[in-house]
């Protein structure tokens, strides 16, 4: 039976709702802008909350280097902490309060509070009308003509019926670029070769089916009785697997340090009893893993009154969940791949109930206990697996490893492109890959976003809005984080914004200096920050 199909339009379609395609469709909306705004999953915000993924961050991020929007979204999350939480007064007090007290984030938290936040920016354009969000909906089909992209086609998740959406522009802010093969944009996978990039870490050859792992992310706690879920089936095949790189069975405490390879053993305390006031989530002081447990804790029972939680609450984003026995991105079996992603994580829960060793000589947590209530997954996981690497445009500029790389700019810093939407920072962090790669690791200067990486090389209404710009298989490992995905998409929906006010192209504003200046005028009127301040330390 053919699915019934609803036709409707807007100033601009944002295909995907995590954190680039909410940035942008409140760029398109504060400049009054309609936009039509589609998400796959139940919870709009994509890494911080269907993923489950607590924000990584670079260490100046409470003072400067992130757009004011994005800085909102923090100040709203502490902010619903503060307002809805018992916090202990020394909790509330503290004015960079991080719920979680986790070392990879100066701001860890459950993933519905983000929800909440998101939702509440997003709520007064959906109570104007100028914002229709399509839920859970998922781009299958988009009609061109020419260069341009007409109209995309979604299709209920569970379904429903059928919506086609036209508008004068599309973005592209889905985990993994959908809208690219559908429009017959170009665009790359994986790795590319060092005869194209010149990158030193590039291999001689391109390599498109080699992407890094992709990570099933789930919240545990720890309290009385035994909560050991059912042995998954795959259990005997993970128990068993090593990867050859590794220096033991991927269920082990063991395993490379991401940034040195050498093999290094994690320890794991569940409620170890520190005191979350005392935690400096600097990586640059501390990469904070040492203990599994408070790595990415995202609820700390001492920063709240006595009796609101019986244990921490930590997220599971560790070395051992990510699946590297095949890519997700332009192959057949990529949803077999996601569905043993997901055995993977149980499978390392089971062993954490069952097998893992104590530091007592014991072995196994049973009072580990799932909290899907956390993360909102049907079967106590995150709803959606945490997909690090996207298929990427084949745009007017590609941003390189020699760009950024400590060890080629030195003390010049990262490129500074005249043509700046914004800026990052993180190093450039590939975690182990399906080609069978180890981590690689790659110090980096503070750097910008160029405005010719959002811009394809031949389509005109289509831009990337996520982290499926003009990287390589490289760079993407410093830009794919939360506040550069975010500014990305904030650039992208701005973007669109000035060109329908102005009747110009994304080409015509990057090729011409007064629409270029008049453009990023705006950006910076809207708190966007086009360069960095002289920083050190990095």
């Amino acid at each position: 039976m053919t699915p019934t199909v609803v036709e409707i339009s807007g100033d601009a379609v944002v295909a995907g709702g995590g954190l680039g395609g909410v940035a942008a469709a409140l760029a398109l909306l504060r400049a009054g802008r309609s936009v039509v705004l589609s998400e796959e999953y139940d919870w709009l915000g994509g890494q911080l909350t269907s993923q489950a993924v607590p924000p990584d961050e670079h260490s100046w991020v409470e003072r400067f280097g992130v757009t004011a929007s994005y800085r909102a979204l923090r100040d709203g999350i502490r902010r619903y902490y503060r307002d809805h939480y018992p916090l202990t007064e020394r909790a509330r007090a503290h004015r960079e309060l991080n719920p979680g007290a986790g070392h990879v984030s100066r701001l860890c938290h459950e993933p519905r509070v983000a929800v909440a936040v998101i939702e509440a920016m997003l709520a007064p354009y959906r109570g104007s009308g100028r914002l229709r969000v399509l839920q859970p909906y998922r781009p299958v089909a988009v009609e061109t003509d020419g260069d341009r992209v007409t109209a995309v086609r979604f299709a209920h998740r569970d379904g429903g019926e059928d919506v086609t959406v036209l508008a004068p522009y599309v973005l592209d802010a889905t985990e993994t670029g959908e809208l690219l093969p559908l429009a017959g944009a170009e665009y790359v996978t994986g790795f590319e070769s060092q005869a194209e990039t010149g990158e030193p870490s590039a291999p001689a050859e391109a390599q498109p089916l080699n992407m890094q792992a992709v990570s099933v992310c789930f919240a545990i706690d720890h309290v009385d009785g035994d909560h050991t879920v059912e042995r998954p089936a795959s259990y005997d095949f993970w128990r068993a697997y090593q990867p050859p790189f590794w220096g033991d069975r991927l269920l082990s405490w063991r395993c490379p340090s991401p940034r040195t390879l050498e093999i290094v053993e994690r320890s794991f305390t569940p409620n170890p009893g520190d005191d979350p006031g005392l935690v400096e989530a600097d990586q640059r002081v501390n990469p904070g893993d040492a203990n599994l447990w408070t790595f990415r804790r995202i609820a700390a029972r001492d920063n709240f009154l006595p009796g609101t939680y019986a244990s921490d609450i930590t997220l599971v984003n560790w070395p051992m969940i990510d699946y590297l026995e095949g890519p997700v991105i332009d192959v057949p079996d990529a949803a077999e791949h996601l569905r043993a992603a997901r055995e993977l994580s149980l499978s390392v829960l089971y062993w954490l109930q069952t097998e893992a060793p104590r530091p007592d000589g014991g072995t196994g947590w049973p009072g580990l206990r799932l909290r899907g209530d956390v993360t909102g997954g049907s079967d106590g996981l995150a709803q959606a697996p945490y997909i690090r690497e996207s298929r990427r445009v084949r745009a007017l500029y590609t941003v390189t490893e020699q760009d950024l790389s400590l060890e080629v700019r030195g003390d010049k810093g990262a490129v500074a492109y005249p043509d700046s939407v914004g800026v990052g920072m993180y190093r450039i962090d590939l975690h182990p890959s399906t080609g069978g790669d180890n981590y690689v690791d790659v110090g980096c200067s503070p750097f910008r976003i160029p405005l010719g990486a959002l811009i394809p090389r031949r389509m005109t209404n289509l831009l990337p809005a996520s982290k499926n710009i003009g990287t390589t298989h490289i760079t993407n490992g410093a830009y794919r984080l939360h506040p550069v995905e975010w500014n990305v998409g904030e650039a992208a929906g701005a973007l669109a914004a000035f060109c329908l006010d102005h009747s110009t192209t994304p080409h015509a504003v990057r090729e011409s200096e007064r629409l270029l200046a008049d453009y990023q005028r705006r950006l910076v009127r809207d708190g966007v920050e086009l360069g960095w301040p002289d920083v050190t330390g990095y």
